[in-house]
């Protein structure tokens, strides 16, 4: 389990050295956002893999937006294995009226075993709410 945060970090520390390229007006830029600790990556557009996990940038028009979102759980309790779990899962958002040019943000947060998200508009209006496909230790 070590191995895997050490890996996850090195993965996140080069990830951020790269940069972010300039955003198109002639699509809609979704970022992400979770909280310190956590991890919430772009993983396909309309069910195609994406090779930058740390944005979407899609045309006008209905998306559907699949995110990993990874967090640790205390596992507490008086067992032997009280180590923190790492559990991933898998989000789906889908919106309909995606406006080039236009910023959204995806927010998720850990609920327990599994994971809450929303996608907002620039005024922080909640357009819609993310469906998790499946969480586990993956």
């Amino acid at each position: 389990m070590r191995y895997m945060t050490v890996l996850l970090t090195l993965m996140l520390l080069g990830a951020c050295a790269a940069p972010v390229p300039p955003r198109d007006p002639g699509q809609a830029w979704v970022e992400l956002y979770s909280s310190a600790g956590t991890l919430l990556m772009a993983d396909r557009l309309n069910g195609e893999r994406l090779n930058d996990g740390r944005y979407f940038q899609v045309p006008g028009g209905a998306h559907e937006l699949l995110v990993r979102f990874q967090y640790e759980v205390n596992r507490g309790g008086f067992g032997v294995d009280t180590e923190p779990r790492q559990i991933t899962c898998q989000i789906r958002l889908r919106h309909d009226n995606f406006v080039a040019g236009q910023r959204y943000r995806i927010e998720a947060r850990p609920l327990a075993m599994k994971a809450q998200a929303w996608l907002y508009d620039e005024q922080r209006n909640v357009l819609a709410r993310g469906r998790v496909m499946r969480c586990g230790t993956f």
